[in-house]
């Protein structure tokens, strides 16, 4: 039998909240973390959106200054986010070489690789910094989370557009229940609201343009959503084989029962109109799990905003759980923290466990007119989940159309 996996601790910091706690309570609330950029580079190219959701925390409260001066935006997200989750998880002793990392990204060092272009443009090769390299590439957090905690059974860098973070969850699992890792620190980070992302998101018409409205640009679900919010930061879970957790007394918030990864083969952007990947990876979630749809009583759902993208996974929920789903809460957290792209799988994840662990479902917030043909249960306002046995799905799905999908169960 394949060993059960746990999860021990928790972190994050996103534009919600700069640590767990915070992030959680004001989930629960329904606070926008969208706001206007003053940034003076928002005038300067005369980008069409002028607001994003940052985070709330500065890396200097967490980082030594020569810390964060050696590692990208992301990868000081992804550092915080996991150091929190390791104290979380009270892990004082551990054997190193069955430690391992799955931290995932969806664009990496964009900051620094495009900073480095314009200084070797305006100043010439010689004052490209030598860090540029280590600072930029995408497996930058997770070696950097690696080099922190000495985690020796692997660093490993799952990217896959927006279900990155998600799928290094499933990544994670596979590990300890392959035997090679007895725990790993999971999650994912990302730092893109800059100038050119901003640029090029919008350019394909995936961004809101609600300029003089930021708080309510993110509008999951709604009849009039034009488009998503850019979001940054971070989320980090510690997985462990259940064996290894109980034997030294720790906290359990829930089991990782069961995850899965599928691909569209559809289109590079767009989501298959029918949701057939995302289908699959929900039933494969729930197979891997052993769940049955009457289980499922919360989906944190992918839900990103999109006229195109949110439709498609309404289906596909349908398609997995049958009529069932009608009786399922559905929270869409991006209303409240904005898209954080290879991050926000992590996130959410963290969100789901403690929903579980709660039995608190967190808010979708800016649902004014639910589009009729997604008649799902949206929670808008404080809702409690069932007592007994439970089951959450947290979903993500990605450009290129990668889909993710991991379930959470109480302990």
């Amino acid at each position: 039998m394949a060993r059960k996996v746990v999860i021990t601790g928790l972190g994050a910091t996103t534009p919600i909240g700069g640590d767990v706690p915070t992030m959680w309570k004001n989930a629960l609330k329904g606070v926008s973390g969208a706001h206007t950029l003053e940034d003076e580079w928002v005038a300067k190219y005369d980008l069409p959106v002028h607001f994003a959701a940052r985070c709330s925390t500065p890396a200097l409260e967490v980082l030594s200054r020569v810390e964060a001066k050696r590692m990208d935006p992301s990868t000081q997200f992804g550092v915080i986010a996991a150091r929190e989750a390791w104290a979380d998880s009270g892990i004082t002793e551990i054997d190193h070489d069955r430690l391992a990392v799955a931290f995932a990204t969806g664009i990496g060092g964009v900051w620094t690789l495009l900073d480095a272009w314009d200084t070797l443009r305006e100043k010439g090769p010689r004052r490209v910094l030598p860090m540029t390299v280590p600072m930029l590439m995408p497996n930058g957090v997770a070696a950097a989370v690696s080099l922190d905690l000495g985690a020796r059974a692997g660093a490993h860098t799952p990217v896959s557009a927006c279900a990155s973070g998600t799928e290094a969850m499933h990544l994670g699992l596979d590990l300890i229940r392959s035997g090679k890792a007895d725990v790993v620190v999971c999650g994912g980070a990302e730092a893109a609201i800059h100038p050119m992302p901003l640029a090029a998101f919008s350019s394909m018409q995936a961004l809101s343009r609600r300029n003089d409205d930021p708080e309510h640009a993110s509008r999951p679900y709604d009849r009039d959503r034009d488009g998503f919010v850019m979001g940054e930061g971070a989320g980090a879970l510690v997985l462990e084989a259940e064996e290894h957790a109980i034997a030294r007394g720790a906290r359990i918030y829930a089991e990782l029962a069961g995850t899965s990864v599928t691909a569209d083969a559809y289109h590079i952007t767009a989501p298959d109109p029918e949701g057939l990947g995302a289908t699959r990876a929900l039933k494969a979630a729930m197979f891997d799990g052993r769940i049955q749809a009457e289980d499922v009583v919360h989906v944190n759902a992918h839900a990103t905003s999109t006229p195109v993208g949110d439709k498609p996974e309404y289906t596909a929920l349908r398609a997995a759980l049958g009529t069932h789903v009608d009786n399922v809460a559905v929270s869409a957290t991006k209303s409240q923290m904005g898209h954080l792209l290879g991050a926000s799988g992590a996130v959410e994840a963290v969100l789901t466990v403690l929903a579980v662990y709660e039995r608190q479902a967190p808010l979708t917030i800016n649902l004014e007119n639910q589009d009729p043909e997604i008649p799902l249960d949206v929670v808008t306002s404080a809702r409690t989940l069932p007592a007994g046995d439970i089951v959450a799905l947290s979903n993500s799905f990605g450009f290129g159309g990668h889909n993710a999908v991991i379930a959470i169960r109480n302990v």
